[in-house]
This record gives structure tokens, sequence and C-alpha cells, in this order.
């Protein structure tokens, strides 16, 4: 099946009724009165409605355009009297794609370096910092869309933080000229960049707001959870977070595949090579600084070329966008070697996948899908398919999606667990109401997706912000689990423990125990994994796993 389908149809049942969400996150509330603070670059000038002050549209560093297109990000300019922080800036530059479960609501920029905060209205000091990293793949997303609004978690007692980084090639580039330009790097890895800068501009701008810069806790989801393992193990972000939150972002192996800056391999040509094909492709010839000074010349929508997450694969190939890669300074190995080796920052991590989250493949027979298990062909189908249904669809996505998503999940509680680390595993299997009726009124869904909580599904109630995801089709259930999600998420960015105010038990991971907290359409229950051993099989036989494991 194309994986264009496939991401397509693991979003759908996200989005349902978003639209009417968006104009509705767009009105801005009568009653909203001003609120200043100042900043290094100066003040600003935001709004407060019911309860909570929003500043938006905060430059975090020059914009990336012109001569600093692929360079390491800058610091913003001062500006004079109070910049009026009341509307987004403008999302990164992007081919939006149908049916994005997190749609934009402002235009698309190169310049987009932006970050937004959200305070409790009566803020008054060392309040904990949640730093917020959206997903979209590395060449969607932003912070504007509805459900990211940090409103909710700022009523429960946080400083909410949103930003913007550079994405597609933007973001991720690799040219000869821009080696040589900057010669002790980093280099590459230019919106991994931004989201250290973002993280520096929190640390030392965040007191204003009332926000403590002793107590931050970065969390992201999918591209988003990737960029938190990234930042776990980059010595680059030493000392600038406390906690770290990673909503099926992998964590075994890199989730966009392996890559290197400047060495091809057996499984990719280098960031390097696939900028020398761009370039070739835009009439422009040669490898140094003239043909540099081309690419930074060309348009965006030109460096765009219709990339996004529909067809970075499919269409557009491996052959034509890096994604983030070994540079060997921000990242010089994959998260869980980093973790093996004891390479982390020494926090408390909470970590978790969807239970229909994304998966990969193109299997079309049960022994196809068993193919990676080797010798133990007969163990996977008894602990995929104990009921001997032959639902190859199913079957195969579950395998896939264990081995991209799930699995990683667990090893990354694990190796945390194992150095005396608390680690908090999750599984988030809830469904809306609204996507059950989705599902069952289009059975062709079934050709595409597999029943229960998709990819991102987790967002809105973790954030709170059911009413723009499902409109006027929220349920009491809907809004019952975003209360205990959104709490889980605050407590553990407080004091470093998900665990508190009536919510149920969460227990630390143990391996030897294996419990994690299932999210279900009767609540948070906390339970031994019951997907145990098949992701023992999936551990034992994953590519990169010790031989001791």
């Amino acid at each position: 099946m194309n994986k264009a389908l496939r991401v397509l149809a693991g979003l759908a049942a996200c989005v349902l009724v978003a639209g009417c969400a968006t104009a509705m996150g767009q009105m801005t509330p009568p009653s909203a009165t001003d609120g200043t603070v100042t900043v290094e670059s100066g003040k600003l000038a935001g709004a407060t409605a019911d309860g909570v002050t929003a500043f938006k549209g905060i430059p975090y560093a020059a914009p990336p355009v012109g001569d600093l297109r692929w360079k390491p990000p800058q610091p913003a300019a001062a500006w004079t009297g109070a910049r009026d922080a009341k509307a987004y800036g403008s999302d990164c530059a992007q081919q939006p794609f149908p049916l994005d479960a997190a749609p934009s609501r402002v235009p698309f920029s190169e310049d987009c370096l932006y970050l937004n905060v959200w305070r409790p209205a009566d803020a008054t000091r060392n309040l904990p910092v949640m730093v917020w990293i959206h997903g979209g793949g590395f060449v969607n997303g932003g912070s504007s869309p509805a459900i990211y609004d940090g409103s909710n978690l700022a009523k429960q007692g946080v400083v909410l933080v949103s930003f913007n980084y550079r994405l597609g090639r933007f973001g991720f580039f690799g040219f000869p000229a821009l080696t040589a330009e900057n010669p002790n790097g980093p280099n590459g890895n230019y919106g991994t960049m931004d989201q250290i800068a973002a993280l520096k501009w929190v640390k030392a701008n965040i007191d204003a707001f009332g926000g403590d810069p002793g107590n931050v806790t970065v969390f992201g989801e999918s591209a988003g959870g990737a960029s938190v393992h990234t930042l776990l193990t980059t010595p680059l972000a030493a000392g600038l977070f406390n906690k770290a939150i990673i909503e099926s972002g992998g964590g075994r192996g890199a989730l966009m595949g392996p890559r290197y800056l400047s060495k091809d391999s057996p499984q990719s040509p280098s960031a390097e090579t696939i900028g020398v094909n761009f370039a070739k492709a835009n009439g422009i010839e040669g490898t140094g600084p003239e043909a540099l000074a081309a690419l930074r010349a060309l348009p965006a929508d030109k460096i765009v070329n219709g990339l996004n997450m529909l067809n970075m694969t499919a269409t557009q190939g491996a052959q034509a966008y890096a994604g983030p890669m070994i540079d060997g300074q921000i990242v010089a190995e994959t998260p869980d070697e980093a973790y093996r080796a004891d390479h982390m920052a020494k926090v408390p991590i909470m970590i978790g996948a969807n239970n229909a989250d994304i998966g990969f493949t193109d299997a079309k027979t049960m022994d196809e899908a068993f193919a990676g298990f080797g010798a133990d062909k007969d163990k996977a189908a008894m602990a995929y398919d104990p009921d001997h249904a032959g639902d190859v669809h199913l079957v195969s996505h579950n395998v896939a999606m264990d081995k991209l998503m799930v699995e990683p999940a667990r090893l990354t509680a694990q190796l945390f667990s194992g150095q005396g680390l608390p680690a908090y595993e999750y599984r988030f299997a809830y469904v809306a109401p609204s996507a059950a009726a989705f599902f069952a009124a289009n059975p062709m869904m079934a050709l595409f997706s597999v029943k229960g909580a998709q990819h991102a599904s987790e967002i809105p109630y973790v954030f709170n912000t059911v009413d723009a995801a499902f409109g006027n089709a929220v349920t009491p259930a809907d809004e019952a689990m975003a209360k205990d999600a959104s709490a889980y998420w605050v407590a553990f960015a407080k004091s470093g423990n998900p665990n508190g105010g009536g919510l149920p038990e969460w227990p630390a991971y143990s391996p030897t125990g294996d419990v994690l907290l299932n999210f279900t359409q009767d609540g948070p229950k906390a339970m031994p994994d019951p997907w145990h051993a098949r992701l023992d099989l999936t551990a034992t036989h994953a590519t990169d796993a010790p031989k001791t494991q």
C-alpha cells in the first residue's frame, strides 16, 4: 500500500471535525486586556482573557533569511517601545497537506523563528515551565494550531512555551560549501539548532513571565518527540531543561532513518550528496561559494518544492531530502546508543505511544509480516495473531508500529530506569466517541488504518483542547480524559512525578514488572504491559539490539 495513503489514513481519525475548531481558535475574546513584560530584546504587550495572559509571536532569533539561510540561529534584534504580542508569528515555510490533524492558522514564511508564552494571569514567581515541540515529520507543522493552545495548561499553574523551528530543506540541509564556510560546525541540523536557541531564550527570559528557569520540562510528539531524544543526548542542550516527555517519538535508531552529514552509507547518501543533487536539479553546478550563494538566492518556494509529509518518501524520494542527520556535534549517535553509553541528560522522563500508532509496512502475506523474526516466526504468530484470524493488514501494521514506536518507547524507559532515573511509560488507547463513529460509518478506512488511538490523537487530551479538535462532537468522556491526561503531564512538569491530585496511581517503570499507565476507554489504569510478549520478540530481533539483550 502507498505510504502516503497510510499516513493520510493514520491522521484521518484525528481530524474528523477539526475544521470547525480552526475558525473558533481565531477568535479574540472581547474581554481581553493588555499585559506587559520585559525580556532581553524589549517590552512585550500580551493579552489577558479567562485567567490567562498570552504573549505570541515573540522573536527568539533573527529571521534566518538571505545570508542567514542555513546558518546557526543568530540573536534577535532589540526593539523600542512595547511590541504587540497578541498574534502568532508566521509558521515556518512548508507545503501543507490535506486533512492535517493540526492545521496552521497563519501564513508560512522563511521568517518564522517565533515563540509563544501562556502564563496564569496572576502568575507570581517560580512556576514550572513546559516547552512544547511540535511534530510534522520535520517538514510540516508549527506553533499556531488550535490544539496546541497553552491556555488550559497554564490554568493548572504552569508557564507554557511553544515555538517554531526551521523545517524541510531550510532546517536540515547539507552542502560542501556550508561545511567549508563553518568548518568548526555545527552544520546540517539547523532546525535542531533553532530548538536549542529557543531553550536558551527560555532559560534567559522565562523569569519575566513568572516561570522558573530551573524547572523546565521539554515535551514533544512524533518529530517533536524525536527532537526530545536529540535534546536528551546532545551536549549542546546540557542544562537547558530538567525533565522530558516523549510522545510517539521512537527511540531505537533514528526515527527518520540513518543519515550522515558528509559520509555516504550503504543505506543512504549523505546530506551533502543530497544537497549537491538538489542544487543540480535547480541548475546550480559546483560545490563552492558561488554555488552556495546561488542556493541562498533561490526563492523560498523553490526550496520547499512541494515537500510535505505525504510525499517526502513517496514522491520526493529519499534522494531529495536529508532530514535530521548525524553531524558529529549536535547528533553523534542514535538515541539508544547514547542511552546505553550513559551519554544523556540525567533527568526524569515520561514516554509512550498510542495503541494504533504509526508504522510502515508493505507486507502482503503473514510470512512477509513475520519475516523479520527469523526462527521465531511461529512465536511471533502466536503473539500477534493468537486467534489465528489471519488479518494481514492488522498484524503487519502492529509489527511495524511496535518496531517504530511502541517497543522503542519501552526500551527508553528500560534504559533510563536502569540508570536509576525516574521513568514513566504510558500507552494511549482512548478513542473519542466521534472517532469511533467515524470508523463505523466509513468501513473503507479499515483498508488503510487500524482501529484505536491513532498517531497524534493524544495531543488534544494532553493540552485539554478537545473543543478545538472535535467541536460540537466533544463528549463528557472526552472532557474527563482531557482533564486526567493534562493533569498527569502538569504534575510531572511540577515535580518529576506524574502522580497526585486524586489521579489513579502511575507507578514508575521497572523492567521486572513492566507496568505502564494505559489510557483506556474507562479511564487511566496502571497494568502490566499487555503486549509484553510481542515487544520482547520485537526487541530481540531489532537490527540494533545488543546480542546479550
